[in-house]
């Protein structure tokens, strides 16, 4: 299962997507995690110091060898330089398992505990003034085009903060997106424009409400986005606790705050993968990109990557 969080900046989605992902490893759960925002703090969220955190390889550096080996022997792929971020896969193409061991999980993956952890990476001084943040996030949009995972395998994304996540067709990589939502205006902003794109591209959306104090907190929530509300985290000492450099494992979270994770994790097992709905937009995307810029960058007709026989998931993996 691919899961998303989003939300406002500073709404707690990397600390939500830290908990789940935790949550899941304390339950016996194969867990995926990558870093897909601006601000690259999942790392220290699952328990790495700084130093270990920066000291992580990215995606963003790996792009050239992502490219290589996803490319396979697919014949409608003319090399890595004609590969952008929305090439979808085709008969040919290498497709990924989130947890065998293969060139980019030894070079990109690292474990944290017993998450595997994929980081985007970071802005450095090259890319300031020159690049959008999006050439970074290409690469996790790349793998999750090539990603077939099982429904009890989980790869979670922490994504870029508000408006930000509808600049590449990365929204719609996912089976469920969870948006963390505060009990204020702004963050029901961002909720609102969220929830008009996830309708008009079949996201199936659910709102977790955060830093909630008292019903007051709970009761404008429901007010204002309705039977999206699937539960709500309450203030919490352990996520203090971790802020400040004290890694207490999930058992120690609070009782209340534990139930809203197994009810995320209760709703990501009840929702259906559909890989002809993913594939459909992936090449809806590739064919936006590949019209709009890709074609004239690469100078390759990006459109004639697209196989019309090919739908990736399970059975793809064995050719049926």
């Amino acid at each position: 299962m691919k899961i998303a969080f989003v939300g406002k900046g500073g709404s707690g989605k990397t600390t939500l997507t830290s908990l789940f992902a935790a949550y899941l490893a304390h339950r016996g759960r194969p867990v995926l995690a990558i870093d897909a925002d601006i601000n690259q703090h999942l790392a220290v969220g699952l328990g790495a110091s700084e130093e270990e955190a920066a000291a992580l390889p990215t995606l963003g550096e790996h792009l050239g060898l992502i490219k290589d080996y996803l490319r396979g022997d697919n014949p409608r792929i003319t090399g890595a330089d004609a590969m952008i971020k929305t090439t979808p896969p085709g008969r040919g193409s290498r497709l990924l398992r989130p947890f065998e061991d293969n060139p980019i999980a030894d070079a990109c993956f690292r474990t944290l505990g017993r998450v595997r952890l994929g980081v985007t990476g970071r802005f450095d001084e090259t890319d300031l003034g020159v690049s959008c943040y999006h050439s970074k996030v290409g690469a996790a949009e790349l793998l999750l085009n090539h990603l077939i995972d099982a429904d009890d395998e989980y790869v979670v994304l922490d994504m870029t903060a508000g408006a930000d996540a509808f600049a590449s067709g990365l929204f719609t990589r996912f089976d469920i997106t969870f948006l963390v939502c505060e009990p204020t205006l702004r963050s029901l902003g961002v909720y609102r424009q969220y929830a008009d794109y996830a309708h008009d591209f079949d996201v199936r959306l659910a709102v977790i409400g955060n830093k909630i104090t008292d019903n007051e907190d709970i009761e404008f929530l429901r007010q204002h986005v309705g039977e999206d509300l699937l539960c709500w985290l309450t203030g919490s000492g352990h996520v203090r606790a971790a802020e400040r450099g004290r890694t207490r494992p999930i058992t120690a979270l609070e009782p209340e705050n534990l139930t809203a994770l197994g009810t995320i994790l209760s709703t990501v097992d009840k929702t259906p993968q559909d890989w002809h709905r993913f594939h459909r937009q992936a090449i809806e995307f590739h064919l936006r990109n590949a019209r709009s810029w890709g074609n004239n960058r690469t100078g390759h007709d990006l459109t004639a990557q697209i196989d019309p026989g090919f739908t990736p998931g399970p059975a793809a993996l064995t050719g049926s």
